[in-house]
């Protein structure tokens, strides 16, 4: 049963992960019919675009150090204590992901939809994989084998993690803006 419930975690999160490679091509295709559309040279200078475009790029900073900072390996490390139970470490990874995100909520202003929701999904990710491997934990279990699952998830399924992913879309983005 424990075994089924992780298949659906990692399906889910397999099809989460599909679903954002999809909106990075389409993306990406959209950008390069816009580029033959506009050919260099031929759009006039904005002085006043240059402020907004300096906001956006630090927007598109701050998300892919969100990414970052809220990847499941990074924030065991930062967040793991000694003597924690797996319920207990359950419960401050999840309330640092959702510190993280609420931290940065106000740059979706200046990104992309796309991008925003790529962030957030990855974020809804992280929460879903930390609930669903520690459920499958005995009450007793302590952060360690918390710690431990969640790797052990990560190695075995890579693409498990949209960091990499999300990362590069953001990415993207911000580099268009140059």
């Amino acid at each position: 049963m424990d075994n089924n419930l992780l298949i659906v975690a990692v399906v889910f999160a397999l099809l989460l992960a599909g679903f954002l490679a999809w909106l990075l091509i389409r993306q990406r295709r959209q950008q390069k019919a816009i580029d033959k559309k506009n050919a260099p040279g031929n759009l006039p200078a904005d002085p006043g675009n240059i402020g907004s475009r300096q906001l956006q790029l630090q927007a598109y900073e701050r998300l892919i150090l969100l990414t970052d900072r809220i990847a499941l390996p990074n924030l065991i490390q930062r967040v793991n204590q000694p003597g924690l139970s797996a319920r207990e470490l359950q419960s401050l990874l999840t309330h640092s992901i959702r510190q993280e995100f609420e931290h940065n909520i106000t740059q979706q202003i200046y990104v992309s939809p796309e991008s925003w929701a790529a962030v957030r999904n990855y974020k809804d990710q992280n929460t879903l994989i930390i609930n669903q491997v520690g459920s499958f934990l005995p009450a007793e279990a302590t952060a360690n084998d918390l710690c431990r699952q969640l790797l052990d998830l990560l190695v075995q399924n890579p693409k498990a993690s949209l960091q990499d992913v999300v990362s590069e879309a953001l990415s993207y983005e911000a580099k268009k803006l140059l």
